[in-house]
């Protein structure tokens, strides 16, 4: 295929996936290979009377776990913390406390900092029970820290750390809160300091917890779970908060991946720490420190189809595709495309961008 007919490609099909749909009320994708002269930044759907646009921030859900891991590695190539210390070093009592009980036994003090990265703590999940708490009771604000010790009280561990996978918003609170012992300012302060500023993302904030180095001219995009706009939900904040509470442009993503995958934030030795020694998360996807790793199967997952980035709850992606040097991100904004979008990018994106047959 050639570059025209790329776009095409994927211009039409992304159009016809929004209009299909019901579910989405607006969606966004931005597609960008220097290596095959492609670049699309495109937005479908409305808000209300206004058409969504393209330079709308869009509140990305896990893909935020990305951007905590990455300050978790600027930490430790600054000599603040090693990925092999213990949570307790850097945690106080009350919050640890007999945080990991399983079957009697108390493995606290076995969490390393990589068991909460590569989400093998054993820990349970506490972000969907207190979702399913907020939505009936929209009031509820509740701190991640606060969140941690409800887990802590009213949900069971798994497995001993480093013993099984278990994907939990948990583990990444910790990180968090990890975070903010070691810099002494808040987790959305420390984002900006070592990365929204650095890097120019000025339409980037953290939900409820920050504004952006630029206010956009744009609303922040609609997002929904179970058919509930969580936009002004100031409980959401909290309960996502490092876990996922990343807004962003699709610009400003870019600006990041690009960072990333150029070793502008990390180095390439700690970028291959990250991505080293992956967990088995499902058929054909790996996961690092916060970096989903999409791996050849045989017939199900085609060698072409390898990338490495991150998945949000509500239908936000943000992978780059080493074959084609692509820069691909998004959002469905809707909970029902967790799945979906993936989908989406592996068919309807990264598969015609693997086509390409003219010079490079």
């Amino acid at each position: 295929m050639k570059t025209n007919s790329i776009k095409a490609s994927i211009e039409n099909s992304f159009s016809k996936q929004v209009q299909k749909d019901s579910s989405i009320k607006n969606a966004y994708l931005l597609v960008n290979s220097e290596k095959l002269g492609i670049h699309l930044n495109l937005a479908e759907g409305s808000m209300g009377d206004l058409p969504a646009n393209p330079q709308q921030p869009n509140y990305m859900a896990s893909v935020g776990k990305l951007f905590t891991s990455t300050l978790i590695s600027i930490l430790y190539e600054d000599g603040k913390l090693s990925f092999d210390d213990k949570i307790t070093k850097f945690l106080d009592d009350e919050l640890i406390s007999n945080l990991h009980i399983y079957k009697g036994k108390d493995y606290t003090q076995e969490i390393k900092i990589k068991h909460l990265l590569q989400q093998t703590s054993g820990l349970p999940d506490n972000f969907w029970p207190l979702l399913d708490e907020l939505i009936k009771n929209q009031g509820l604000d509740i701190s991640p820290r606060e969140a941690v010790i409800w887990a802590k009280n009213n949900l069971e561990p798994d497995f001993p750390p480093g013993e099984g996978f278990k994907y939990t918003d948990t583990n990444y609170h910790l990180l968090g809160l990890i975070i903010e012992s070691i810099t002494n300012e808040p987790f959305h302060a420390a984002l900006r300091k070592f990365i929204f500023e650095p890097l120019n993302m000025k339409h980037a904030y953290m939900l409820h917890y920050s504004e952006p180095i630029e206010k956009s001219q744009y609303p922040t995009a609609d997002f929904f779970i179970n058919e509930t706009r969580m936009n002004d939900m100031k409980g959401f904040g909290s309960l996502d908060y490092s876990g996922g509470g990343v807004v962003a442009t699709t610009n400003d993503l870019l600006k990041f991946m690009k960072a990333l995958v150029t070793h502008q934030i990390v180095t390439e030795e700690t970028l291959d720490e990250m991505m080293s020694n992956p967990q088995k998360f499902g058929p054909g996807i790996d996961y690092g420190y916060g970096i989903w790793q999409i791996t050849t199967v045989p017939i199900l997952m085609p060698k072409k189809f390898n990338s490495w980035g991150v998945v949000g709850a509500t239908g936000a992606f943000m992978f780059y595709h080493p074959k084609t040097d692509a820069y691909i991100m998004g959002n469905f904004n809707d909970v029902s495309y967790q799945r979906k979008a993936v989908r989406f990018m592996l068919s309807n994106v990264i598969n015609p961008l693997s086509k390409y047959k003219g010079k490079i």
